[in-house]
């Protein structure tokens, strides 16, 4: 069982939360989301948002919260093979009504369809908010072109 290394980013002015399943291995190594150089997630995120790439932990923290974006995963636990979402086993799901509670949450987006079948299977019941299932940013997901994700996650601009 490999316990989820790092703690949530939002604060109270916080009104999107997106969820992703489970870090991988290089974001579990890097100690922050989407690690993984070719992860397509922190490059669709600024151009969506008109700013620059973020680069360190501190830039991409500042990005989401100055866009009052929460950022987790759904799973706090489970046992996983490297980083395949397909062979996560044993899931133990976060806990959110904090980030619910607190702030200002109005929509919730699931990146990539292990975060939405986990969401729905394991928290989905405890939360009164729309959760929006988006295509994954991953590099496994090389199906989905740069422009495609682009146009489908514009939807986390329209809270």
């Amino acid at each position: 069982m490999i316990l989820h290394p790092i703690p949530p980013v939002w604060n109270k002015n916080s009104k999107i939360l997106i969820l992703g399943s489970f870090p991988s291995v290089k974001s579990r190594e890097e100690g922050f989301f989407y690690g993984h150089p070719r992860n397509r997630f922190w490059l669709i995120l600024s151009q969506l948002l008109g700013e620059p790439i973020p680069k360190s932990i501190d830039e991409k923290k500042k990005l989401l919260l100055s866009h009052e974006i929460a950022l987790w995963d759904v799973l706090a636990a489970c046992e996983i093979t490297g980083s395949a979402d397909s062979s996560i086993k044993t899931a133990v799901p976060n806990d959110i009504s904090d980030i619910i509670n607190t702030a200002k949450i109005k929509r919730i987006f699931l990146n990539g369809r292990t975060a939405a079948s986990l969401y729905s299977r394991y928290i989905s019941r405890t939360v009164d908010i729309e959760a929006v299932y988006l295509p994954s940013t991953s590099p496994a997901n090389a199906s989905w072109t740069i422009e495609k994700l682009k146009k489908a996650w514009a939807e986390i601009l329209f809270i």
